[in-house]
């Protein structure tokens, strides 16, 4: 269905077909339904939307009686619901046209403010093209809601005008802005606007009358005198320079790439009621100069303040007035600087750009709280590394590029310096080690003057002196790469600087715990805080996590401190306390929150790790048992696998005194099963010698899993030792009868696998352990599905798909798609069964299981009903 609104009622069904809604009253209704499409109208509106202040008796049966003629006129093609407090359309807002109109005309305003004129030109064209007429004919009652819509529709046609006026329209706009003018005579944007048309038509001397009309019309009807900003364009005027916003703004000769939301909130947060400051915060070469500059151009009158070449802060009251042109002339006694800028700002409405105020950010703060409080027209746009920290402020984080943007950046600027550059494999790999620092991108950019794509990856560990070359008519600190770092880390103090030298040993970030541990910095919370405050962190979820350009830096600074290798030591010893702490509750119903937890420690986990290997292989061994299981339950095996060879070859052919399980589980991470490495099959043997020679309960029972899948315990066999290792706890015993079930299932045993599933999924529920949950409700749903119980099946089946998919673990969620499509075919739902078929499939695809991808289409293949096709994957 389509509903209009913009005009008279207007209700049509998918084909076009008019659809007719009744008389006055159920018109009426309708539209006030529709005005809250998908949402709920009370009783009382609707009633006073219907009969006014004064409802008359019988109301609420008669507005029932409304209802139900006016669902009969819908028909199926929308559904009035009932509601305990009233009644609701059920129709997606986008159907009605005025709910549409006011997303696209939200649209176009965004597109204007980011600068893009042609695209919120023709979104603006299409918002207003749903007007029909009046809004809101068929609903006399709705004074204020017709009025907030002409307002919009007033707002979105100043906003077209000025975008067509951006991409050179002039004498085209006039009539059309003389016709608003006329129903909107108290409307300064649009006496702007015209006069802008009639200058870019080359009609200066029409456009100062405009100006005298609009003074005298301001004058009589609202005792009022043209505000500033309009007063400043007829002075132009006047000087013959014409209109020009951007004049006091930096010209760039580069395209401006992503931002389109950090646009959108400056552009909100600087047109807002109650807010004056704004400042754009963030690390060196993130953009904040760029992203503030773009933004300001959306502004009438804007005095752009460069605060980077000043180095004393009682310079930066004569850097603003500068900025706006006020000279010094010929004087008597002087006067202060800070009074004359008052003066001379106290009745104008301006932007102030206050750019690059972290080396001078007390001083900077000072002059704009006094400017703030003084003129109140004024408002302030403020970049730096750190918040100037008033009263009132709005911070508008400048994080790096996404990749997506940061990749088409560096595409945009490559094809300046190799023309036809359409990208390559490895932009992705640099933007993402240069952190989607726009600075960055663009000096890594231009090296594709003398290097591959291939080179430069390859060159970045040392991207300092890579990326050494920039513009020469930049400032000194914006050529290299290095020059931006160093221009932050000179605004650190000696405490700042000595803390942010040990950070720079966590790889991908740390908690407060880490740091104070690692760093042997008590209490770190304030100067973890500073640091954060002047970009040198970013804060997120309770990490702190350093960008990789920043950390490289510190890291040389550690280096010539002499702490790297303490440090390091630390550091290896605190995760490897962590992972043993974590491996027990990876098997207990606390398994998610460890899970995640390591997760987010990966770097760290294999950072000490590496460090062991080459330091102390004993310790490696510990740490490499304690994440083993975490790496089943999340990470791909083959990701450990020249790390586990590494560590075999420092520790040797003999297992350690004492550490003859961790020495096992090495070998098993050193083994692929692909058939590629001739030494496999000894490391299998050798494995199976030192786990059958285990003669106690394991420490990490896991590894009985573990072991299983590189060559596996033959249970019939020594099935005593193997209970012996398991102990006496529900884990391992679970794990031991599910090693049963198995051997049974593949021996023919139906009963005695059924039973063996059964007594491990009742252990696995008392530990609460997803996995083994997830692993036993498979195979039970199989049997339940041959037996024909399928709801049962599915059940079981349904259980295990929530259990595998909590542990976001791709494999075994395939598994239980692939078994739940068999369960659907076997039982008659064949469409059903085709398209959970071909989940397994894309998921499994998805995961690198080549073996798990085929399998669903065999399943589907050999079913004998024949009613399902097979689907030929590329």
């Amino acid at each position: 269905m389509r509903f209009g609104i913009l005009g008279p009622l207007d209700v049509r069904t998918e084909d076009g077909t008019p659809l007719d809604a009744g008389g006055p009253r159920p018109r009426a209704l309708l539209t006030l339904l529709l005005l809250d499409a998908g949402r709920t109208v009370s009783y009382e509106r609707l009633t006073e939307g219907l009969y006014g202040d004064e409802p008359p008796a019988g109301a609420v049966g008669a507005l029932q009686s409304q209802i139900s003629r006016l669902r009969r006129r819908l028909g199926p093609h929308a559904e009035i619901e009932a509601a305990p407090t009233g009644y609701r359309l059920a129709v997606s807002p986008d159907t009605v046209d005025a709910h549409r109109f006011e997303r696209l005309a939200r649209e176009g305003s965004t597109a204007l403010s980011g600068g893009d004129h042609r695209a919120a030109a023709a979104v603006l064209r299409e918002a207003l093209a749903l007007w029909r007429g009046p809004a809101l004919a068929d609903l006399p009652d709705a004074p204020a809601e017709r009025t907030r819509l002409e307002e919009l529709r007033l707002g979105a046609l100043q906003d077209r005008a000025e975008a067509d006026l951006a991409l050179g329209a002039g004498s085209g706009l006039v009539p059309e802005l003389r016709a608003l003018l006329a129903a909107h005579p108290l409307s300064e944007r649009l006496y702007e606007l015209l006069m802008r048309a009639l200058h870019a038509a080359g009609r200066p001397a029409e456009a100062l009358t405009v100006y005298e009309q609009a003074r005298r019309t301001l004058a009589d009807e609202l005792g009022a005198d043209p505000s500033p900003g309009l007063s400043a364009l007829h002075q132009e005027l006047l000087r013959g320079t014409g209109p020009s916003r951007a004049a006091r703004v930096p010209t760039h000769l580069t395209g401006f790439v992503g931002r389109a939301p950090e646009l959108a909130r400056i552009h909100d947060l600087l047109t807002a009621p109650g807010t004056r400051l704004v400042t754009l915060t963030g690390p060196g070469g993130a953009g904040k100069t760029r992203l503030a500059t773009e933004a300001a151009r959306r502004h009438p009158d804007v005095h752009f303040v460069e605060l980077a070449p000043l180095t004393d802060g009682s310079a930066v009251p004569y850097a603003v007035l500068t900025a706006l042109g006020v000279r010094d002339g010929f004087r008597g006694p002087a006067v202060d600087a800070t009074e004359r800028l008052l003066a001379a700002l106290e009745d104008r409405e301006l932007l102030l750009v206050l750019d690059n105020c972290e080396h001078l950010v007390e001083d900077a703060a000072r002059l704009a709280a006094l400017v703030l409080a003084a003129c109140p027209g004024v408002r302030v746009l403020a970049t730096g590394r750190e918040a100037l920290g008033i009263t009132g402020e709005v911070l508008c984080p400048v994080p790096p590029l996404p990749p997506e943007h940061a990749e088409r950046l560096f595409v945009d600027r490559a094809r300046a310096v190799r023309p036809g550059f359409e990208g390559h494999a490895r932009v992705a790999d640099v933007c993402a080690a240069l952190d989607g620092l726009p600075l960055a991108i663009e000096l890594a950019a231009a090296r594709l003057r003398t290097l591959t794509p291939d080179e430069l990856a390859d060159r970045l560990d040392d991207r300092f002196r890579l990326l050494s070359r920039g513009d020469r008519t930049k400032a000194p600190r914006h050529r290299t790469l290095r020059a931006v770092v160093e221009w932050s880390w000179d605004l650190l103090d000696d405490e700042e600087r000595e803390l942010a030298r040990r950070l720079s040993v966590f790889s991908g970030g740390a908690t407060l715990k880490a740091v104070e541990a690692v760093c042997d910095a008590p209490f770190p919370e304030d100067l973890m805080a500073s640091l954060a405050e002047k970009s040198f962190l970013e804060v997120a979820e309770g990490r702190y996590r350093m960008l990789e350009t920043i950390r490289a830096f510190t890291a040389e600074h550690l280096d010539r401190a002499g702490e790297r290798e303490r440090l390091r030591d630390a550091h290896a010893a605190y995760y490897l306390r962590l992972a043993e702490r974590a491996e027990p509750y990876l098997r207990s119903g606390e398994q998610l929150p460890w899970l995640a937890l390591l997760t987010a420690e990966h770097g760290n986990l294999e950072a000490a790790l590496r460090h062991l290997v080459s330091t102390a292989p004993a310790d490696a061994l510990r740490l490499m048992a304690g994440l083993s299981w975490f790496r089943r339950l999340r990470g791909p095996h083959g990701e450990q696998v020249p790390l586990a060879r590494a560590l075999l070859a420092a520790v040797g052919d003999e297992p350690p005194e004492r550490l003859a399980e961790e020495y096992a589980l090495c070998v098993m991470n050193t083994i692929t099963g692909r058939g590629d490495d001739p030494a496999e099959p000894e490391r299998i043997a050798r494995v199976s010698t030192v786990m059958r020679a285990l003669d106690e309960p394991l420490r990490r029972p896991s590894a009985m899993v573990l072991w299983a899948l590189v060559g596996g315990p033959l249970l019939s066999a020594d099935a005593e030792a193997r209970a012996v290792q398991v102990g006496d706890a529900p884990w391992g015993r679970a794990v031991l009868d599910l090693g049963l079930a198995y051997q049974a299932l593949f021996s023919g045993g139906a009963a005695v696998s059924e039973a063996a599933f059964t007594r491990a999924l009742a252990g696995f529920r008392a530990t609460g352990d997803r996995w083994g949950m997830a692993n036993c409700l498979d195979p039970l749903g199989a049997f339940a599905d041959w037996r024909g119980e399928y709801e049962r099946a599915l059940e079981l089946l349904d259980e295990g798909l929530a259990h595998a998919r909590e542990l976001q673990a791709p494999e075994e969620t395939a598994d239980l798609l692939r078994s739940r499509a068999t369960v659907l075919l076997h039982g008659g739902d064949f469409a059903q069964a085709a398209a959970e078929f071909e989940q397994s499939a894309d998921l499994a695809h998805s995961a690198g299981a080549p073996d798990k991808v085929a399998a669903p289409g065999a399943a589907w293949v050999t079913w004998p009903g024949g009613a399902v096709t097979r689907r030929t994957r590329a």
